[in-house]
């Protein structure tokens, strides 16, 4: 069983795009949650994605309670905010874990992240940036989650 990257209201389409690509070739699954701040057939998604897209494992939700209510998370999720110290290398990532991240411009809501506090994750940066590019940020912890499984990761 792979990751599943969930993106919270994500608003980019190239990011979307990049991450769809990434998720195919990392085997892991997409969930995007409503309201989506572009539709997902638009072409920027799909030049991001170049031929991936037709190969991504995706789920659209109609919104974060709908997300919720089909899905059962605690412990096997894991909230990337910029909002907590915990470096996201010190969490014990499982296959079939969820893999949160907010949109570009929000993030993840704060009171998930408030109700899943010691799920909450990050990645160090200095304090010359506030944060990095949504595409990159999903690369960096979904292949440490990667790393931390490697034995059983399908190639």
């Amino acid at each position: 069983m792979a990751f599943n990257l969930v993106l919270v209201n994500p608003q980019i389409p190239n990011n979307t795009g990049a991450i769809g690509r990434l998720c195919v070739n990392a085997g892991a699954s997409l969930h995007l949650i409503k309201p989506i701040g572009f539709d997902i057939d638009e072409k920027a998604v799909r030049r991001a994605g170049l031929d991936y897209w037709e190969k991504l494992d995706l789920h659209v939700w109609e919104s974060i309670d709908d997300f919720f209510a089909h899905n059962e998370i605690g412990e096997n999720a894991h909230f990337a905010t910029t909002k907590t110290d915990k470096p996201y290398f010190e969490s014990d990532f499982k296959e079939g874990d969820f893999i949160f991240f907010g949109s570009e411009t929000a993030g993840i809501p704060e009171e998930i992240l408030n109700k899943y506090k010691e799920r909450n994750i990050t990645i160090p940066m200095t304090k010359e940036g506030r944060s990095l590019n949504l595409a990159i940020s999903t690369g960096i912890v979904l292949y440490d989650a990667i790393r931390q499984n490697f034995s059983t990761f399908e190639q």
